[in-house]
């Protein structure tokens, strides 16, 4: 077996077998495979395709590269969520809490960001002290205790998968539905989890830019996930403008902390509350959704919610305290007003440009090296929908930097548009697909 027959094979739009496949993902892995011949490969699979057996072959064969994490000494229905990222996406920081506060128990494993801001790794290290590095047995015992801990991604979990996702990143070969499946799917399956609910952002912030192509994504996780005998849902979620009002590490902490007091946003509750749904589904803690909206109800109500968040900030090194005083989290040099040139109607807000103007503040990164800054962002005052009359402010922007500040203030300027009808919202929960095992 060698890699020039298997580029020959994809090439010419043939189905490479379980075993070639395999084979190649273990041989890069190990380095006995040069990167042009992978990159070969990645291009012809961008340009030709992969099958759905391929698909399945290339997931595990991605998760079977390294360690796979045995959750079995956990109590409970393990559930694990999974966004594929969007602007203002703070939704982990909601919704691992309450969840785990009904019973569910949360060990989630969690990356930093690449892009307009920060991953939920970094925007949990806006309270101070926090450690999102701890042994196996440290985290599967945390879980046990409290139903919650989130650490960082260890370099064990689908090795292959980092590997392929950089020469992707540099050959022009990441848009491609069954390379981002395999992807986002070997680390979910290497998590332990017994149940996955995922979170497809479609819209001008999210990968995925189109419906029917987000559609065509989710259905080949959830049916990796079935070949993999986890029971998996997907929810497609509006990201044509940013989740909430916050876009910004410590910006997004303090939304997603309010919202466990009852004052979150009404788009960024919804999709909460649709995923909170279906993950006590999963869970085995719900049967319906009347029953599940109820239950999270009661959760936030009660403070449940927000004492389980306290209590893993202060299991995983922090002080609850700083849950109290989350608004004291926030160490910006300044803000700055955006305002509005005309009357109207919010009629668009173009997610991309808005968290391209937090990257350009310093709240993201560009390559993995970078160092974020967790203090700056922009905060939201206007929604699509909502009237706007001439000098009403638009966003307020929290920076270090004024040179940095300007630039944000055009970004956000171009990015909300002004007309003078007022449109309708398009709803938040695009589609749910989800097959039983």
């Amino acid at each position: 077996m060698n890699m020039y027959d298997l580029i020959e094979k994809k090439k010419h739009h043939l189905e490479l077998s379980t075993e070639e496949i395999q084979w190649w993902i273990l041989a890069y892995t190990n380095h006995t495979i040069p990167d042009y011949q992978v990159s070969a490969l990645l291009m012809a699979i961008y340009f030709q395709g992969m099958s759905e057996n391929e698909t399945h072959d290339m997931t595990m064969a991605m998760r079977d590269s390294g360690e796979i994490l045995d959750l079995s000494s956990i109590c409970g229905v393990k559930v694990d969520e999974h966004s594929t990222g969007g602007v203002g996406d703070k939704t982990t920081l909601t919704l691992a809490p309450l969840i785990a506060s009904l019973g569910v128990p949360v060990a989630k494993l969690s990356g930093r960001g690449l892009g307009h801001t920060g991953g939920t790794i970094d925007k949990l290290e806006c309270f101070p002290e926090f450690q999102t590095t701890m042994p196996t047995g440290e985290f599967l015992q945390r879980v046990n205790t409290n139903h919650i801990a989130i650490a960082g991604q260890t370099a064990n979990i689908a090795p292959a998968d980092k590997l392929l996702y950089a020469l992707r990143d540099t050959t022009a070969c990441v848009d491609e539905k069954s390379l981002i499946a395999s992807s986002i799917m070997s680390k979910k399956l290497a998590s332990g989890a017994d149940a996955i609910c995922l979170d497809v952002k479609v819209g001008s912030g999210a990968f995925m830019k189109d419906l029917n192509q987000a559609r065509e994504l989710a259905r080949l996780m959830v049916s990796i996930g079935k070949h993999a005998h986890k029971e998996t849902h997907a929810l497609l979620t509006n990201m044509d403008e940013p989740l909430g009002y916050a876009v910004g590490n410590t910006l997004e902490v303090i939304e997603a902390v309010h919202a466990l007091e009852g004052q979150g946003p009404e788009d960024f509750m919804e999709v909460v509350y649709a995923l909170g749904h279906h993950m006590l589904l999963l869970g085995k803690k719900s049967s319906s959704k009347e029953e599940s909206y109820q239950l999270m109800d009661k959760a936030i109500s009660s403070g449940a919610a927000l004492d389980k968040l306290k209590e893993l900030v202060q299991s995983q090194g922090s002080d609850a305290m700083y849950v109290d005083q989350v608004d004291s989290l926030l160490h910006a040099n300044f803000c700055e007003e955006v305002k509005a040139s005309t009357n109207g109607y919010v009629s668009s807000i173009d997610a991309m440009r808005i968290g391209h103007a937090s990257m350009l503040l310093g709240g993201g990164r560009q390559v993995k090296e970078d160092r974020i800054d967790l203090n700056v962002g922009i905060v939201l005052q206007k929604k699509v929908g909502d009237q706007v009359l001439e000098n009403d402010v638009l966003a307020v922007i929290y920076a270090n930097d004024d040179v940095k500040s300007q630039m944000a203030v055009k970004e956000i300027k171009e990015a909300v548009i002004i007309s003078k009808n007022q449109v309708t919202r398009m709803p938040m929960i695009l589609d749910e697909i989800y097959e039983k095992i």
